[in-house]
């Protein structure tokens, strides 16, 4: 079937076993990747690892590992670990995070995001095609750093969570692929538009690069109960200024002067109200599996060429993934 992705989220709903059985599942359907989040709860390397060891073919990637919590060393050690473990299934995904998130979560400084990242993937690409790795730069510096012997035998792809046009670009100029989130149908061409320039400055080839981004889905015939999971969704994302002031910048000033009322508390009803239909249909889409698929196949012609579904929850979680997953095999 034409690529399609599958998005887990690390809910504590969802045990190690259960992650196991979707992980399964969506191989067993005929899916390409798994990628998993990693925020509050349990870390995504973690999952990943049970989910290796329940499958054999689809691939596995951090969606994404936040970089200011994890040194470049530890960073390349995970990726190799993981790929050991995998037989070459491991991708790492790669961003910048947040500051409350970084600063108030993690105590450590968010300084030179862009200048971190890029000296991060400059220090990890390195140590992970075995070198002995020196590096002076803008925001991190690294002397003699090694992984020893342990160096994967196939290559570790490296992509960058992208939201703004600089991020954008630089997944162009040094990463393997980029992974969007939200994106707002509107707004996909421009965003590939800008990873191709950062390819193209840095002399690449833009076609090397990856298209990657995830869909929020909700499967149901309860366009109601659908639209509010997805609504709530959005709503969680926009009580945080990071994620409002993109949603701003990408068409939705109107919709994030409401959810002003409700900045920093994402179940603020004034918030969630904010979100209009308008902005649900840019962000996600809502109904039977023929609409989600179609909707699904309109992305991919506007160059999303890897589609990676985010299934909402209607009921029970297990569930609303096992039936999405299965309902939107190709």
């Amino acid at each position: 079937m034409p690529f399609l992705g599958l998005r887990l989220g690390n809910e504590t709903q969802l045990g190690v076993a259960d992650i196991q059985f979707l992980g399964a599942l969506a191989e067993e359907h005929g899916y390409g990747e798994v990628w998993m989040t990693e925020g509050a709860g349990r870390d995504s390397l973690t999952q990943l690892t049970a989910i290796a060891a329940a499958t054999t073919r689809i691939g596995l990637g951090t969606g994404i590992l936040p970089m200011f919590s994890r040194t470049p060393l530890i960073t390349a050690m995970s990726a190799v670990g993981l790929a050991a473990v995998s037989d070459g299934r491991f991708i790492l995904g790669l961003g910048v995070g947040n500051r409350p998130a970084t600063e108030n979560g993690h105590g450590v400084a968010y300084s030179q995001p862009m200048e971190h990242l890029s000296d991060l993937i400059h220090i990890v690409r390195g140590l992970l095609r075995g070198e002995e790795v020196s590096h002076q730069g803008k925001a991190i510096s690294v002397t003699r750093a090694s992984l020893g012997d342990a160096a994967p035998e196939v290559k570790v792809p490296i992509y960058i969570a992208a939201l703004g046009p600089r991020m954008l670009e630089l997944a162009g100029a040094i990463a393997d692929g980029v992974l969007l989130s939200w994106t707002a149908a509107s707004y996909l061409e421009q965003a590939i538009q800008l990873v191709r320039d950062g390819a193209n400055k840095a002399g690449r080839d833009p076609s090397e690069v990856d298209i990657s981004g995830y869909l929020r889905v909700v499967v149901t015939d309860d366009l109601e109960a659908g639209r509010a999971s997805l609504q709530r969704e959005i709503a969680r994302y926009a009580g945080g200024g990071h994620y409002q002031s993109y949603f701003r910048n990408t068409g939705f000033d109107a919709e994030m002067v409401g959810a002003q009322a409700g900045r920093g508390h994402s179940d603020n009803p004034a918030t969630t109200a904010a979100i209009s239909v308008n902005m649900q249909s840019e962000l996600g889409v809502v109904g039977p599996a023929e609409v989600c698929r179609a909707r699904i196949e309109e992305l991919r012609e506007m160059g999303l060429t890897k589609p990676v579904i985010a299934p909402l929850t209607v009921g029970d979680m297990k569930d609303s993934y096992e039936r999405t997953i299965k309902a939107l095999a190709l």
